[in-house]
């Protein structure tokens, strides 16, 4: 993914619609595009932003849909900020995807990519294809791995009723997300130390049922087939979540190695201004591992904003509950923060409140949902958990000005169809009034 823009101003936004903006593009190892990480450090010193709101995508599959995201997101902002206040923004940039079959609330599907005619909208009985569209973004996620995705579209479209076929299917999905061992990506895909998820080493036709029946659970009216060719449903559900399970840990790789490094310059840069980072989804994810990568002795960071946060809500804890001589992987940088960490959850995200802790804990011996969320589940499903202090509020209610927050956004938070439901329903001016309450930024 590459992208030449930067600046400020109506120009560099590019259709943002606030100013200033720039945006901080970062590879899949988290290098930055050195050029935007300058021109930002330089463009918020010489145009003395007082708070600057740095947010970071989840699972969009390009810039542009990143872009749009921002715009819509920021757009309440100039409004809300009070005077004397000179708010700067950022959009961070960096190689995720989602699948194009998947709608976003409120996203003109006109003006965006979209699925292929062969595709079916969620909720049909149509079969369980994997569409042109997001076959190209997985080769762009998946550089070089043409052929295997190729294999993956066929059987998808052939759904052969065999054995054989699902566990070549598993094998050729689990290739897609191998990495070196004690890689630094390996190292930042777990979030308390769990390894790696069952459904990468489990029974493929039992990972391929269990699947199936969280499609059904999540609310889908009919899925295709019957027998054997059924599972296909869970499937495709299984390449789903091998290509989250890497941006997950991708989101971990370049906010540690690529978003800590570049707040340092950014602090040093401008040491005046204030820096507020958002996330949503796997971006939620990828700021939070950016306060661990950020140089000691960095103290700019006022407020951090995790909406729909799709990591283990344990990530903060000191002593996790089911095993207290171990912490969650993010135990102590909230303390990074010179004010609070907030999360903001709903219960209609099915994407985190379903189908994010079965991947997480996927076990092919039981179909059982019992349990789940209360070792697997997600910031974005119930907000922050056993941290010492944490206080829980409804939607309006004051931010306190530090320690970790977890806010029932579920009142906006509720639009979208299965199978993620209300995961990228985040665009609201009450969610931009917590980042800005949040942040001590004077609203009017």
């Amino acid at each position: 993914m590459t992208d030449a823009a930067g600046g400020s101003g109506a120009a560099a936004a590019g259709g943002i619609g606030v100013q200033p903006y720039w945006e901080l593009t970062f590879d899949a190892d988290g290098d930055p595009d050195a050029g935007q990480r300058d021109r930002l450090v330089a463009g918020v010193a010489q145009q003395r932003v007082t708070d600057l709101l740095v947010f970071a995508h989840g699972w969009n599959n390009d810039r542009s849909m990143a872009t749009r995201l921002y715009g819509r997101f920021f757009g309440p902002f100039p409004g809300m900020a009070g005077n004397g206040v000179r708010l700067g923004y950022t959009g961070v940039i960096w190689p995720a995807m989602r699948f194009t079959d998947e709608p976003i609330p409120d996203f003109d599907p006109a003006a965006a990519p979209g699925p292929s005619a062969a595709a079916e909208p969620p909720g049909t009985a149509g079969p369980p294809l994997l569409d042109d569209a997001s076959l190209r973004a997985l080769a762009r996620v998946f550089p070089g791995r043409e052929l295997t995705l190729r294999r993956l579209q066929e059987l998808l479209a052939e759904q052969p009723a065999a054995r054989s076929a699902f566990d070549e299917f598993a094998r050729l999905g689990r290739e897609l997300v191998t990495v070196r061992e004690n890689s630094p990506a390996q190292r930042l895909a777990e979030d308390m130390g769990a390894g790696t998820p069952a459904m990468l080493t489990d029974d493929p036709m039992a990972v391929c049922e269990i699947f199936t029946a969280a499609l059904e659970k999540c609310g889908h009216q009919e899925l295709f087939g019957d027998g054997l060719k059924r599972l296909w449903n869970g499937a495709k559900e299984f390449l789903r979540q091998t290509a989250y399970y890497a941006m997950k840990r991708r989101a971990g790789v370049v906010g540690q190695l690529g978003l800590g490094p570049a707040l340092g310059k950014l602090v040093k840069g401008a040491p005046g201004t204030r820096v507020h980072l958002i996330g949503h989804s796997f971006g939620a994810r990828l700021v939070a591992y950016g306060l661990r990568g950020m140089p000691p002795g960095v103290t700019g960071v006022k407020s951090m904003t995790l909406l729909q946060g799709a990591f283990s809500h344990y990530a903060f804890a000191a002593r996790l509950p089911h095993d207290p001589d171990r912490g969650g992987a993010l135990q102590g940088v909230q303390q990074r923060v010179d004010g609070p960490v907030v999360a903001c959850y709903s219960r209609h995200d099915s994407a985190l409140s379903m189908l994010y802790p079965l991947a997480s804990r996927l076990s092919g011996d039981s179909a059982s949902f019992q349990g789940l969320f209360d070792r697997w589940g997600a910031v974005g499903h119930d907000g922050i958990q056993a941290v010492d202090g944490a206080r829980r509020l409804r939607l309006g209610a004051a931010v306190p000005g530090e320690g970790c927050v977890s806010i029932d956004a579920s009142s906006v938070v509720r639009d979208g169809p299965p199978p993620a439901g209300a995961h990228s329903d985040v665009c609201h001016g009450e969610l931009a009034h917590v980042v800005l309450t949040a942040g001590r930024v004077v609203t009017k």
